[in-house]
């Protein structure tokens, strides 16, 4: 497949700025693998309709952090973006991070963060292009430090939602059953989860797995290979335990529908199935890419949202689905009207 293959055209206004009133009332629709047919529902919560007792949804539990945070450069003042990538080194303070405009930091520049510049950091490696080391200097406890320094941050929204953020974000841009910390990007598709939803779920007899991938920034990162198989992704952390394994497969031998909530769910069961299409537990980092054609193992129905151009987790869905498929599913999704993008509209993938 060609990178060229996954490119459409997609009108500023249709990529949504902001999440639906109730998680479970955006759109949804419908495409079933074997006849080909779309479905058009009014309703994301009308996906009860498609399960069954001891069917089972797996979930990607990983916490987003306030990653997002603004500093001023020492002499000059300057306003600097500064993104948290990950913790590097506790008792260090030290942070992997990306800053923008990159061309005005250096080795040894201190940043000041918070109106009392009450948070101070210095520069003490130029990894890449764009990224940073970070030294935080702090006289309190860890646990202090991380709260103080989350304090300052904000919810790190991609930057195809062209708005300021707002108070309200942070708790939208979280799935209700985040709870492993370690997400600088939500993982979407479980947006569109609410409690009440889940209430019903469980009510009809469907298990639930969790999974965690702390997703990070090579979601949104540019390919900028026309071959895909030249492409390569960045690494995530990853965790899966035995509790999923053994409700995954349980529902796998017994016959019921396995449904991955998302392109990280995905990428993570793909990265810890074994060759008899049972997940195996894993601890560790995936830099998995999928992308048509690829042969499934454990999954037989997906979640996703409506994805932008060319992004690698079009190309995800477009392998699982079939690439025909979902991108009529598109197509049709743009001359009806359903949003794009994190905060935008699902599809639902079944294989029958």
């Amino acid at each position: 497949m060609k990178l060229s293959q996954f490119k459409f055209k997609l009108p500023e206004d249709r990529i949504a700025l902001y999440p639906t009133f109730h998680r479970d009332e955006s759109r949804l629709m419908v495409l079933h693998k074997k006849s080909g047919d779309i479905e058009h529902r009014q309703y994301f919560k009308d996906i009860l309709d498609y399960f069954d007792d001891k069917d089972v949804f797996i979930f990607n539990d990983t916490k987003v952090f306030p990653a997002r945070l603004y500093g001023n450069k020492e002499k000059t003042g300057a306003r600097i973006e500064v993104f948290l990538l990950r913790e590097l080194n506790e008792e260090l303070r030290l942070w992997d991070v990306l800053v923008d405009p990159a061309r005005k930091i250096r080795i040894g520049n201190k940043l000041y963060f918070g109106e009392d510049d009450s948070m101070v950091a210095e520069v003490i490696d130029n990894t890449t292009s764009r990224g940073r080391t970070l030294r935080f200097l702090y006289d309190g406890n860890h646990e202090d430090f991380k709260a103080a320094l989350y304090a300052l941050g904000e919810a790190p929204l991609p930057r195809f939602i062209k708005r300021e953020s707002e108070p309200d974000d942070f708790e939208r841009f979280q799935c209700i059953f985040a709870k492993n910390e370690g997400a600088v990007t939500a993982p979407t598709s479980g947006l569109h989860f609410s409690r009440e939803l889940m209430k019903r779920m469980e009510i009809k007899g469907i298990d639930f797995a969790f999974i965690t991938l702390h997703c990070g920034l090579g979601n949104f990162r540019e390919i900028d290979v026309e071959d895909l198989t030249k492409h390569k992704t960045d690494s995530e952390e990853m965790f899966v335990g035995a509790d999923a394994c053994r409700i995954v497969n349980t529902a796998k031998d017994g016959g019921h529908k396995v449904c991955a909530v998302g392109t990280t769910v995905q990428r993570a069961i793909e990265s810890a199935v074994g060759t008899d299409g049972h997940l195996k537990e894993f601890e560790g980092w995936t830099n998995k890419f999928i992308f048509p054609p690829y042969d499934f193992g454990v999954a037989d129905s997906m979640v996703a949202n409506f994805y932008l151009p060319h992004s690698t987790l079009l190309m995800l869905t477009a392998a699982f689905g079939g690439y025909d498929l979902v991108m009529e599913g598109y197509k049709q999704a743009l001359k009806e009207g359903y949003r794009f993008g994190t905060y935008g509209d699902a599809m639902l993938i079944l294989n029958d």
